[in-house]
């Protein structure tokens, strides 16, 4: 493990780390007023390659979350820049926002967020209709094949499993070849066997379609299955490890305390 050796790390450019599909600059945000203030992210630099499966962890309370909200624009940071490719999103308003995170942003949660009254495949399309684009077919088809859905499109979600749903998920994800896929929890709501099928699915992702993951986890199993493990504690950067076992990962939480 690599300790990093403050809370800050590198100097504050404020420019996009180069052939970086996310990355940061001194970001924070803070969270109350006087006794009730928290310091939830405190300078963070960090730098995300392209292609590589990412798993974020720490301890309840560590900022783990709210860095994932910020990098995906969902939350506003206090100060600091983010920049997703070449594009740095802290200096968008609402609708620029809401435009990436359509073109460029794929999201995986815990609890699905498929529309139950779409087929698998107008959910796995919905973007792409929302931004009234056009479907590329042979990515589609390619995508779908790939993670064995092509006999479960016209289902509805009530007529798949935990599993099935979350595969729907990662394809929606997917179909935009967007620049990065954040996946919050993406496994919590499965069992062990059909959360290492979708886990072993991001990870060929990563692989073979080049796609670059960024995964909020609190499990050592899950994070297991990426390249790339930051830790978090306190709101700030507390290590990383790289091509980790979950035994690496149980260690490394039990020195933060975790």
């Amino acid at each position: 493990m690599t300790t990093y050796t403050n809370e800050t790390g590198a100097a504050h450019t404020g420019k996009a780390a180069s052939g970086a599909a996310v990355s940061t600059s001194g970001l924070t945000k803070t969270y109350g007023k006087g006794d009730t203030r928290v310091e939830a992210l405190k300078g963070i630099n960090l730098s995300f390659e392209r292609g590589r499966f990412t798993a974020i962890m720490g301890p309840s309370g560590s900022g783990k979350s709210t860095l994932m909200h910020c990098l995906a624009g969902l939350d506003n940071a206090d100060g600091g820049t983010i920049h997703i490719g070449d594009t740095e999103i802290t200096s968008l308003g609402d609708a620029q926002l809401t435009r990436l995170r359509r073109t460029r942003i794929g999201f995986v949660f815990q609890s699905f967020n498929l529309v139950p009254t779409l087929t698998a495949e107008q959910n796995i399309t919905l973007p792409v209709s929302l931004a009234n684009g056009t479907v590329d077919k042979e990515w589609f088809t390619y995508i779908t094949t790939t993670l064995g859905l092509t006999d479960r499109l016209t289902h509805k979600p009530h007529e798949l499993s935990g599993g099935q749903q979350q595969r729907v998920a990662v394809a929606r994800a997917l179909l935009t070849r967007p620049d990065v896929i954040f996946g919050d929890e993406p496994t919590g709501n499965l069992d062990s066997r059909s959360g290492a099928e979708v886990l072993s699915l991001l990870r060929r992702s990563s692989a073979e379609m080049g796609q670059s993951i960024i995964m909020v986890t609190h499990d050592p199993v899950a994070a297991s299955y990426a390249d790339r493990v930051i830790l978090m504690n306190d709101g700030a950067l507390a290590g990383e490890l790289t091509n980790p076992t979950a035994d690496d990962v149980l260690a490394a939480l039990a020195g933060l305390g975790a």
